[in-house]
C-alpha cells in the first residue's frame, strides 16, 4: 500500500483550507491534476547575484525542474537566504546558522514531500543541510560546481590561494600592483565556486563521498553542461527517493560521517569541513566529537590540487573526479546507504583515473598522511585544529615567543609596523576571533606574515587565534581554540613574551606558564562588550556554541519532525 504523501495536508483536502491552498497556486498556471497525489517537490534555491558562486543555479533549477516532471513529480521553487562568502561583512559563518533556520522553517511550513538543496558557496551547503536534516524529508544536493581554472599570463591561478601569494608577493616587492590587478581580471572566469579545494568545493566533495548527492556532483564545473544534466537527473531522482521514503536520517549516518572525514583527509579539504559536519551531526543525532576527526590523520594525500597542491578543480574533474577517489579509498570506506538506495561503493564503480599526477593513486600520495589534526593543551582545553598538508613541515614542531594581537583591529594596525618586535620564530596570536567574539568566527587565523619579516624572505610562521581560515588558504596555522577569548578560554590570557609549544606530532599546544599565573591573569580578565546588541546577532551571541561543538545554535541542536497542524484560515 502507497504510503499518503504529506502535500496532502495541504492539497488533498476538499475543504476552505484545500480550496484556499490548490486555488492560490492556482494563478501561476497550475492544473487540477498536479495536485493528484503526486509526489510535491521543493527546490531550496540560494541563487543570488551577490553570491557569485550561486549565480548560476537559477538555470540548474530548471534542470531540475525537467527531472521532476519526467518522473511524474511536481516541482515548486522557493528562494533561501544566501550567504555570498566573497561578499558579506563582518563574516558569512555569522549568518550560516539564520540560513539553517530559514530553510528548515521553509520545508516545514510549506506542503513538500522531498526537496532539493541547491547551493555551492561556503555557508550555504552546511546551512542548507542543517536546517533540511532537522525536518527529516527526502533530500539530495545539486552544488553550483567551480569555476572554470583560472588564467593569467599564460599560466593557471587558483581563488583565494593565488590571492594570498600575490598579496604577499606585492608587500615584500615581488610583484607590482599593476600585475596584481591584471591578475584580478582573470582570477574568476566564469560562474561558480573557487576552483581550489577550499570549503565550497571541500563540502561539495563530502557531501558527494557522504552520498547526499549524484555521483560527479563535486567537480564537474558550474558552466559544463553535464552539470545540468546532473541536475535533470537529479530532478527524477528526489521523485523516486520519496516514493521509496529515503529520508535524510538514512543517507547521513555515522558511517557517512566517517567516510566524509575519510574523504576530506584525501583531498586535502579545508579545516572548515570539521565545524560544518559536526553542526550537520549534531542536527541528524549523530554523536560524532573533534577527536573523530583523528580518523583521518593517517590518511594519505591524493588530490593534488591547490592549496595543498598545484592542480585546480577543473583538472580534479577531467582527471575523474571523486569516483577515482572513492575508488582508492574502496577498502577503508564505511559500508554507508546514498541517496541512489545503494551502498557508497557503488560510487566507485567503473572510476577510472585518467591523469595520476591530479589524483594519486595509494602507494604514490602528494603526502603519506594529509588528515587534519587535533591539538588539546591548556591553550585550547577544548580542542584546536591544524592542517598539516597546508603547513611547513619543519613548523610542526616548534617553540616560540607570542605575539599577541588582543583584536582584528589591532592585528591591522599593527602587523606592518617595521618595529615590530618579531623574528621568524615568533608565534603570533590573534583573540576576540571566535563565534560570539567577532562575532561569527571569521576568515582570519592565516594572519598576513608581518611586512618587515615578509621582506626578509619568511612566508610562514605559526599562528594561533580562535578564528577560522578559508579553506584557499595555506601556512602553520591553527584554528579554532575552543573555548574561544571572549568566552573566558585560556587563549585570552595568553600575553605577548609567553612562550608556546607546539607539537602536532603529540597533538599538543600549550602556553609555557604556570596554573598560578593563568589563574591571576583570569582573576583580572574582563571581556570585551559585545559588538552587536540587537537582531539576529545579538540572538547569535547569546546562544552560539562553541567551535568544538559546529557552532551551532544552542535551541537548534537536533530535530522536530512532527507534523504541523494548524491552518492559517
Amino acid at each position: 500500500m502507497t504510503k499518503e504523501k504529506r502535500n496532502r495536508a495541504w492539497y488533498g483536502k476538499n475543504d476552505r483550507d484545500g480550496f484556499i491552498h490548490r486555488s492560490w497556486m492556482k494563478n501561476q498556471g497550475f492544473p487540477d491534476h498536479v495536485f493528484d497525489g503526486r509526489p510535491i517537490i521543493g527546490i531550496c534555491n540560494t541563487w543570488s547575484e551577490l553570491t557569485p558562486c550561486n549565480s548560476g543555479l537559477r538555470d540548474l533549477a530548471e534542470g531540475v525542474k525537467r527531472g521532476v516532471w519526467e518522473a511524474g513529480g511536481f516541482p515548486v521553487e522557493f528562494p533561501v537566504m544566501s550567504l555570498g562568502e566573497t561578499q558579506m561583512k563582518p563574516t558569512a559563518m555569522l549568518f550560516r546558522n539564520l540560513l539553517a533556520m530559514d530553510v528548515e522553517e521553509s520545508i516545514r511550513a510549506y506542503g513538500i514531500d522531498g526537496v532539493v538543496l541547491l547551493g555551492g558557496c561556503d555557508k550555504t551547503t552546511p546551512g542548507q543541510l542543517m536546517g533540511a536534516a532537522s525536518v527529516d524529508l527526502p533530500t539530495i544536493v545539486v552544488s553550483s560546481g567551480p569555476m572554470l581554472n583560472g588564467k593569467w599570463k599564460g599560466k593557471d591561478i587558483g581563488s583565494g590561494t593565488d590571492v594570498w601569494k600575490f598579496s604577499e608577493a606585492v608587500r615584500a616587492g615581488e610583484m607590482t600592483l599593476q600585475d596584481f590587478m591584471a591578475a584580478e581580471s582573470g582570477m574568476s572566469r566564469s560562474k561558480g565556486v573557487c576552483m581550489t579545494m577550499g570549503t565550497a568545493s571541500t563540502m561539495a566533495s563530502v557531501v558527494e563521498a557522504m552520498g547526499m548527492s549524484l555521483p560527479t556532483n563535486a567537480a564537474l564545473p558550474a558552466v559544463d553542461a553535464r552539470r545540468m544534466a546532473l541536475a535533470h537527473l537529479t530532478g527524477k531522482r528526489i521523485v523516486e527517493m520519496v516514493e521509496e521514503d529515503i529520508r535524510l536520517s538514512q543517507v547521513i549516518t555515522r558511517a557517512s560521517m566517517e567516510n566524509a572525514i575519510l574523504a576530506n583527509a584525501a583531498v586535502g579539504g579545508s579545516t572548515n569541513a570539521v565545524i560544518h559536519l559536526l553542526a550537520i551531526a549534531g542536527r541528524v543525532g549523530i554523536e560524532l566529537s573533534l577527536d573523530d576527526f583523528e580518523l583521518g590523520s593517517d590518511i594519505p594525500l591524493l588530490v593534488n590540487c591547490m592549496p595543498s597542491g598545484k592542480y585546480l578543480m577543473e583538472d580534479f574533474c577531467y582527471a575523474g573526479g571523486m569516483p577515482v577517489v572513492l575508488s582508492h579509498l574502496r577498502d577503508k570506506l564505511r559500508p554507508a546507504k546514498t541517496v541512489m538506495g545503494g551502498d557508497i561503493l557503488a560510487y566507485a564503480e567503473g572510476a577510472e583515473c585518467y591523469n595520476e599526477d591530479v589524483i594519486r593513486p595509494l602507494d604514490n600520495p602528494l603526502r603519506p598522511a594529509a588528515g587534519l589534526k587535533v591539538l588539546r593543551g591548556n591553550i585550547a582545553p577544548n580542542g584546536a585544529i591544524v592542517k598539516p598538508s597546508a603547513a611547513t613541515d619543519a613548523l610542526l614542531e616548534h617553540e616560540g615567543e607570542a605575539y599577541v594581537f588582543e583584536n582584528i583591529e589591532d592585528m591591522k594596525a599593527n602587523i606592518d609596523r617595521e618595529d615590530l618586535p618579531v623574528t621568524a620564530d615568533t608565534v603570533l596570536v590573534l583573540k576576540g576571533c571566535g563565534p560570539k567574539g567577532y562575532p561569527g568566527m571569521p576568515e582570519v587565523g592565516n594572519m598576513p606574515i608581518p611586512a618587515r619579516l615578509i621582506k626578509e624572505g619568511v612566508r610562514d610562521m605559526v599562528r594561533v587565534s580562535d578564528a577560522r581560515m578559508s579553506g584557499t588558504a595555506y601556512g602553520t596555522v591553527i584554528l579554532h581554540v575552543s573555548p574561544e577569548s571572549n568566552a573566558g578560554g585560556n587563549l585570552g590570557l595568553v600575553q605577548t613574551g609567553d612562550r608556546i609549544r607546539l607539537s602536532v606530532a603529540d597533538g599538543t599546544l600549550d602556553v609555557l606558564v604556570s596554573d598560578e599565573v593563568l589563574a591571576t591573569r583570569r582573576a583580572a580578565w574582563m571581556p570585551e562588550p559585545p559588538h552587536y546588541v540587537r537582531g539576529y546577532a545579538k540572538l547569535y551571541i547569546d546562544t552560539v556554541l562553541q567551535a568544538d561543538q559546529g557552532a551551532d545554535l544552542d535551541f537548534l541542536v537536533g530535530k522536530d519532525t512532527r507534523p504541523v497542524t494548524r491552518e492559517s484560515h
